[in-house]
This record gives C-alpha cells, sequence and structure tokens, in this order.
C-alpha cells in the first residue's frame, strides 16, 4: 500500500466512528428503510457477539451531535425495534472508535447480563400516558372543595392586582397544593385501572404544573388493546376534566438501558 494510500484512511478514519442505539438479540435484522443520525441519515447495521447484537450507523465526527433530527432518529429506531423485538436503549451520543470497540468493550464484556435483561424484555415495550387537567375544570373543583381558595378568590375578584397582591399569592400556593394531590391521586387511579394488565409502572415527574398524570408503563404488546380500551374508559369518566394522552410502544427508557457506550 503506498503512503499516500495510509493517509486518507487514516485521515477517513479519524472523521468517523460507529455510533451506538442499543442492544437487541442477535438474530434481528435492521429493516431495509431503517435509517439512523446523519444527514443524509446514515445505513442502520447490526453488530453481533453470541446471541447479542447491537444496533449502529457510521456517523461522521466532523458535525456535532445533539440536533434535533439526531434526538428523532435515535429514538424513532429504538421505538420502532421495540414494537417488534426486545430493544435495551443506548443513552444518546454512544460513539466509539470501530465496530470492533462495539464487540470487544460493549458486547462481549456484557454479554450475560444484556441476554438476560433482553429475555426479560421478550414481548413487552413501554407506553407513556400523560393526562393534563383542563384549566378551568380544575379550579373549579379546588374552589368548590376548599373553603379557603374560595373566599380568597372573592377577595381579589375585580380588584386591582397590586391591593390584593398577598391575597393572590396565598390563593396560588393553595391552587398549587391542591393540584399537587390530585395529582397523587389521580395517578393512583389510573395505575389501579390498569392493575388487570399486570403493567410495571413508574411514575414520571410532571412536565406542566397542570399535569394530572404522567406515568410509563412496561406492558405486553398483546395487551395494547386492552390498555387503550382503560384508557378510553378512563377518559369517559373525566370528561371536560382531564385529557389523557397515550405514547407507544417505545424503548424500556424508564425502565432498563444498557448505559454508555464505552469512550
Amino acid at each position: 500500500m503506498s503512503t499516500a494510500s495510509t493517509t486518507s484512511e487514516n485521515d477517513r478514519d479519524q472523521r468517523t466512528g460507529v455510533y451506538v442505539y442499543g442492544i437487541v438479540t442477535g438474530d434481528v435484522e435492521p429493516e431495509p428503510h431503517a435509517r439512523g443520525i446523519g444527514d443524509p441519515p446514515a445505513d442502520v447495521a447490526v453488530v453481533r457477539h453470541g446471541d447479542i447484537a447491537a444496533l449502529v450507523s457510521e456517523v461522521t465526527l466532523d458535525r456535532p451531535l445533539g440536533m434535533p433530527d439526531d434526538l428523532t432518529a435515535h429514538a424513532r429506531l429504538l421505538d420502532g425495534t421495540a414494537a417488534v423485538a426486545p430493544v435495551l436503549p443506548l443513552q444518546f451520543g454512544g460513539v466509539v472508535t470501530d465496530t470492533e470497540a462495539v464487540e470487544k468493550e460493549l458486547l462481549a464484556p456484557h454479554h450475560d447480563q444484556f441476554r438476560s435483561a433482553l429475555d426479560d424484555l421478550e414481548g413487552r415495550a413501554q407506553y407513556v400516558i400523560r393526562g393534563r387537567y383542563t384549566e378551568n375544570s380544575v379550579l373549579q373543583e379546588i374552589l368548590d372543595e376548599n373553603a379557603d381558595a374560595a373566599r380568597l378568590r372573592a377577595e381579589i375578584r375585580d380588584k386591582p392586582e397590586d391591593a390584593t397582591r398577598n391575597a393572590r399569592i396565598e390563593l396560588g400556593e393553595i391552587v398549587n397544593r391542591e393540584i399537587e394531590a390530585k395529582r397523587a391521586a389521580d395517578t393512583r387511579r389510573v395505575a389501579a385501572a390498569l392493575s388487570d394488565l399486570d403493567p410495571t409502572v413508574r411514575e414520571r415527574q410532571p412536565t406542566h404544573e397542570e399535569e394530572a398524570v404522567h406515568l410509563a408503563v412496561l406492558l405486553d404488546l398483546s395487551r395494547e388493546d386492552d390498555l387503550l380500551q382503560a384508557l378510553t374508559e378512563l377518559g369517559e369518566e373525566w370528561d371536560g376534566r382531564v385529557r389523557l394522552e397515550l405514547l407507544g410502544p417505545m424503548a424500556p427508557y424508564d425502565f432498563v438501558t444498557a448505559g454508555e457506550a464505552p469512550g
């Protein structure tokens, strides 16, 4: 090989790496249309070791990771996989030098641990349930149930903001406390409504002050219709009070992770 060719190959190696999305069983094959991160989106491949494998793609190192399209592509590949096969997601941004490093530094040292976790996930995926109070309904609920809140609301009605500052602060504190209490009770209500489906449930932190429910649920894919039915019935019960939303199936981000790719 000439010196010029060697230099060109080294430069290419320095400009590219292997991005690792997650761990799957060794018999998984990427769909022909599967695409990873990058512009244009990279083809997805697998690196195998024993009966496990890693979903990977080549990535150029001369552009920073973390653009919205990168995050979307990372999640889309993992979530699409989770709908048909168990997958252990890696944290976003896992890049290694080459496919040999994927096998020797990630797959081989953790083979049995990853295989056991994949066995536990067979036929299961994560769903996320989100619910948000409709503003007028939850406030009216609090005013009907809490005499102090009703008194303060009457006290500040049609009066200048500056003149009722303390009362407004006190009312806001009461409303926040009441919503927290309602959120806890309504979260328990959702979990109870799903108990017959034998799910594993993780409570997520609220992302909005009027969030009523935010749960991650690990569930058999075969029970998806039952999940939809349970939430439909709950939505009818809460009509006009809470708007429910179901996301999934997706990779089990809240329940298992393959951690970080070796650096």
